[in-house]
């Protein structure tokens, strides 16, 4: 198990996850000292405007971001990931439930600066979602169970994969 951890892949997947929250949280940061109206409307889901709620979800993507690159546990490190990157698969499954459509402004600002149109910066973060949940998931995974190498973890992956298709 100690080996999975330590290996290449994990390690990368776990740098490349505190670069993604990185790179989130400050444009989540830096938009929410903007000037920008939306930043004072609601949030259809928590009822807390915008700006406070990309300070308060900046600030947690820059603490889960410094724990990827400096926590000490791999498997810590990667449930935080699993942690974050399940809200917001809650929080866009409530949007969704709330029949609420618009493309997520997650990256606040940023997306007029690199001249990102709203729907391709929501596909972008949905890919980004799915990449953290994915890889923090395979990773506890890959950890937890009795795999001694990543052949064998992914063997079982994909015998899950095969038995939940093969259900539905």
């Amino acid at each position: 198990m100690r080996k999975i951890m330590q290996s290449t892949p994990v390690q990368f997947f776990l740098r490349s996850a505190g670069i993604l929250l990185l790179i989130t949280a400050f444009a989540k940061l830096g938009s929410s000292f903007g000037s920008a109206k939306y930043l004072e409307s609601l949030d259809p889901l928590l009822s807390i405007s915008f700006r406070h709620l990309f300070r308060i979800v900046g600030m947690v993507e820059l603490g889960v971001a410094f724990i990827c690159f400096f926590g000490k546990p791999t498997s810590m490190r990667a449930s935080f990931v699993a942690w974050l990157a399940t809200a917001f698969a809650l929080y866009r499954f409530g949007l969704w439930w709330i029949d609420y459509h618009k493309p997520c402004s997650c990256l606040g600002n940023l997306t007029d600066a690199i001249h990102l149109s709203p729907e391709a910066a929501d596909a972008v973060m949905k890919i980004i979602l799915a990449y953290l949940l994915i890889g923090s998931y395979v990773t506890l995974f890959c950890a937890g169970g009795s795999a001694g190498n990543w052949h064998l973890a992914f063997r079982r992956w994909e015998l899950v994969v095969r038995c939940r298709s093969f259900v539905l």
